[in-house]
């Protein structure tokens, strides 16, 4: 039996919610760690119902290669007795801890953090989506970051997702005890302001990508003069009070983060060097932005570029600027810009030799549609011929947008043969889509046509550190 050979058990998912094997007893899973899982378990998933101290104690004496482990609080109304738990995993590197809205953490990580010092790689998932559902309900701070950030020293990637109790406080904390920090994730805590962005620089000299995608909150967005009172997202004067000029950041995601015009010039004229930038869904990211950035700014290390849904810049100074970057560019989203047509593609597209990843067109059910149509066996020909080295692919543009022929198998043939390294084309669902996915599936590679209600392509995959920062 070939599950019985305990070298195909080193990834192991126990969560049935998410693709992973389903438990019928705890006896059955004492007996897998004991006699399938061994030396072989590197990485392993549990859900609440096995969080128990015998399952710990177990993994900590039969698995002493466990580096990877996943607790999954998320659904908990009510932790397990921790209180017989006296060992648990030495040697992992990589710890991912999904947390409840409810459930206080404490009992369970004071136990744990005698075990935990080797940590390099921390990601605490919080309660975003539900936060949004339910403004009203009172927010909890269910694990403490101040006591949590003496236990582990050793990190290198601070992944916080989507904690709705996170501010510049937590932030300080670990900054001041995670000096070799090289990677801060706060994506969607929106209680950050940065305020303590300047101190986390000054003692994380390492610290090179940081990512803060929606640290404001939504709400503000709507009804801005509430920030008056409540300063409770990422704020412009905080961010230009760092000292860019003498960091070592190369890697910045500002993706819907409301910062003013003269903030955007200031932070992106003065770092030094900036490899990968996510500045998307930026109304103040206008063409004097891109214009200084291009006249002042260092790009000659920029291999990422991100300005998803920048409106505000213009057709005539994004290709001025790509004219000069787009030979080094790996990645390049400018997706929901309605004023970029297939023109703007068809000029763009052979000065792209390099890219890996390439997001176009405007998403469906967009607000601002597009009037002229695109076709799109042009641009699927212009990439095969000039693209060779593309990876991942998606053009957003629904089906009443696209504009394809008899003859478009001929532009897929010759993207599908000459583009080997094609992982991914993301398509709106139509008759294009159809016609681009059984061509595919016919030559075996089924895998890569995917439709944009169940896949979207991001520039991730260029970040130092994307590996770490999967989680979940």
């Amino acid at each position: 039996m070939i599950s019985c050979d305990s070298k195909l058990w080193t990834h192991v998912s126990l969560r049935p919610d998410v693709s992973g094997l389903h438990v019928t007893s705890m006896e059955s899973l004492l007996a897998l760690i004991s006699i399938r899982f061994g030396p072989s378990l590197r990485y392993i998933e549990l859900p609440i119902e096995l969080i128990t101290h015998t399952v710990l104690h177990e993994l900590a004496n039969k698995c002493p290669n466990l580096t990877n482990m996943l607790l999954d609080f998320s659904t908990a109304m009510q932790l397990h007795d921790f209180n017989d738990l006296h060992s648990f995993p030495t040697k992992l590197r990589t710890m991912c801890i999904c947390l409840s809205e409810v459930i206080f953490m404490e009992g369970f990580m004071r136990k744990i953090y005698n075990f935990i010092n080797g940590l390099e790689v921390l990601h605490l998932v919080g309660t975003y989506e539900k936060a949004v559902e339910e403004e009203e309900e009172e927010i909890y701070e269910v694990v403490n970051i101040h006591k949590l950030k003496s236990a582990v020293p050793n990190l290198r990637v601070v992944n916080l997702f989507g904690i709705n109790f996170v501010d510049d406080s937590h932030v300080d904390s670990l900054s001041s005890n995670c000096i070799q920090l090289e990677c801060l994730a706060l994506n969607f805590c929106t209680k950050f302001t940065g305020s303590t962005l300047k101190l986390l620089f000054h003692r994380c000299k390492r610290l090179r990508c940081l990512l803060m995608q929606h640290t404001s909150n939504s709400f503000h967005m709507f009804y801005p003069f509430i920030n008056q009172y409540f300063k409770t997202d990422l704020q412009s004067d905080h961010m230009m009070s760092v000292e860019w000029e003498k960091t070592n950041i190369q890697e910045l995601d500002i993706t819907a983060t409301e910062l003013s015009t003269d903030c955007l010039i200031d932070v992106l004229c003065r770092i030094p060097s900036i490899r990968y930038l996510s500045a998307g869904q930026q109304d103040c990211f206008t063409d004097l932005v891109l214009y200084e950035f291009m006249e002042k700014g260092n790009t000659k290390s920029l291999i990422s570029l991100d300005l998803d849904r920048n409106e505000n810049v213009s057709e005539e100074v994004l290709l001025k600027f790509l004219k000069i970057q787009a030979p080094m560019l790996r990645g390049l989203q400018l997706s929901g810009l309605p004023h970029l047509t297939e023109s703007f593609w068809t000029t763009v597209l052979p000065w792209l030799k390099n890219i890996k990843v390439l997001v176009m067109g405007m998403p469906e059910g967009c607000c601002q549609k597009i009037h002229q149509k695109i076709h799109i066996d042009s641009l699927i020909d212009s990439i095969a011929n000039n693209c060779g080295q593309i990876e991942r692919i998606e053009g957003r543009w629904d089906s009443e947008t696209l504009r394809f022929s008899d003859r478009s198998s001929k532009a897929v043939d010759a993207i599908r043969m000459k583009c080997l390294r094609l992982r991914c084309l993301c398509l709106s669902d139509g008759k294009y889509f159809e016609m681009v996915k059984s061509n595919f599936e016919r030559a075996d590679r089924a895998t890569v046509v995917r439709s944009t209600t169940n896949c979207r392509v991001t520039l991730v995959y260029l970040l130092y550190n994307y590996k770490d920062l999967i989680f979940n």
